[in-house]
């Protein structure tokens, strides 16, 4: 084999398999930095007590209280269940209906497809305006990188401190860090759906905002509205969550259960809350199947 064929074989060692090695290595030196072992996940002398007990408890969830006395007009067990699960809904509704208007809001502004000349004359022209989105697209990618960047717990500790236990708090610390995940999907989205008719509507005049209605949003929709399901799922699990700071959703209640040690009713919580994101998946799929465009 003379040189120069051998110079042109491509190396068995890929980007790909380099990535790999990469991504290994740094696995395996986070577990040796953190002192990691599996003889940490084996439960500790009165530690297995408790987890026979909570495992118990799934085989039996409560339909009862398991105080023995629980004051008088305390609705029924599963009564506030319903109500607690009501609750969880309600926010995640509440929190992700706000996270898709800055979604779509800021997924717009963050995608290049509508404005960007794509080797043609843009179709801002080329005044001034056209000279700013760069900067501006610029600064609502950073803004949609801040907002996602914070969990939701961290939002509802700081809006806790700020307005105190009021139910807008929560729902503003789920529509946050969701509407920038949204925003930067949706955005994405955008910049790769098929610019066919985009580039049409341009061709005979159209605007910006007419290409981004009528020539990208409607090819986007389908992977943007299944995206959104998905989050919605997210949201729900989030919702229940934030029941521990005090909102009476799932968390709520569930962290008293455990508290107290009724481990039954903990997972009576538990089931309402898997029910719930079962028939939201299944809810959703159907949904899915009937709005991506394959």
């Amino acid at each position: 084999m003379s040189a120069e064929a051998f110079q042109r074989r491509p190396s068995s060692f890929s980007r790909r398999g380099r990535l790999l090695f990469a991504l290994l290595l740094a696995a395996l030196l986070s577990w040796i930095s953190l002192g990691l072992s599996l003889e940490d996940l084996v439960p500790r002398e009165g530690g297995r007590s408790i987890l026979a007990l909570f495992m118990e408890g799934a085989l039996n969830p409560a339909f009862d209280y398991e105080a023995a006395s629980v004051p008088e007009g305390t609705p029924p067990l599963l009564v506030k269940v319903a109500g607690a699960a009501a609750n969880t809904l309600l926010f995640a509704i509440a929190g992700m209906s706000l996270s898709l208007i800055i979604g779509l809001v800021l997924g717009f502004l963050g995608s290049t497809s509508w404005w960007a000349a794509e080797g043609a004359v843009s179709p801002l022209g080329r005044g001034p305006l056209r000279k700013l989105m760069p900067l501006l697209y610029a600064g609502v990618r950073a803004l949609i990188a801040l907002m996602r960047s914070v969990h939701e717990l961290l939002w509802a500790i700081l809006f806790l401190a700020a307005f105190g236990l009021n139910n807008f708090s929560a729902v503003i610390a789920i529509a946050i860090p969701y509407g920038g995940t949204l925003a930067k999907v949706f955005s994405e989205l955008l910049d790769e759906c098929p610019r066919e008719s985009a580039r049409n509507l341009r061709a005979i005049g159209a605007g910006p905002i007419q290409v981004f209605l009528w020539g990208l949003l409607p090819r986007a929709i389908g992977d943007m509205s299944a995206y959104s399901f998905y989050r919605f799922e997210c949201a729900v699990r989030s919702s229940a969550i934030l029941g521990f700071f005090g909102y009476p959703t799932l968390g709520y209640f569930l962290r008293l259960s455990a508290e107290n040690v009724h481990y039954r009713e903990v997972w009576t919580y538990l089931y309402a809350l898997i029910v719930i994101v079962i028939v939201l998946e299944l809810w959703s799929t159907k949904l899915r199947a009937r709005m991506v465009i394959r």
